[in-house]
């Protein structure tokens, strides 16, 4: 069987969605904690690895270079944010109103990452009519 690459947006869309669900269960997870003591906040960056995917990569178009990534190192790296500003004395680093806000993003990326999966998707039907 022969690579054709069809797949190739739909795979990389798919691990950023991956990521972007687990970033809503950690964003939801510190705001459960906001006023466990001693609870540093964990984000997940799943950009960074995109970008260094993307980035060493010999080809010059982006569509060459997204059918060539290396989906084992797509994953999101899960991180805990232990510089994050403290204003409590119990060393809590959770923002409330900062983690809401990043939570409504965070679905507002995800709702594009589905609608952007059903369009590929539906061209892909499509060509096959």
């Amino acid at each position: 069987m022969f690579n054709s690459g069809v797949y190739s947006y739909i795979n990389v869309l798919d691990k950023a969605a991956d990521a972007s669900w687990l970033r809503n269960e950690l964003i939801s997870n510190n705001i459960a904690n906001q006023n466990t003591p001693g609870y540093k906040r964990r984000d997940v960056d799943f950009e960074s690895q995109l970008t260094e995917a993307l980035k060493h990569q010999k080809y010059t178009s982006v569509d060459a270079k997204v059918k060539n990534v290396d989906l084992s190192k797509l994953g999101g790296k899960i991180y805990t944010d232990y510089g994050g500003f403290s204003y409590r004395m119990d060393g809590n680093n959770v923002d409330p109103e900062q983690e809401q806000i990043m939570l409504a993003g965070n679905q507002l990326k995800y709702q594009g990452l589905m609608n952007s999966l059903t369009a590929e998707f539906n061209n892909l039907k499509a060509v096959m009519k």
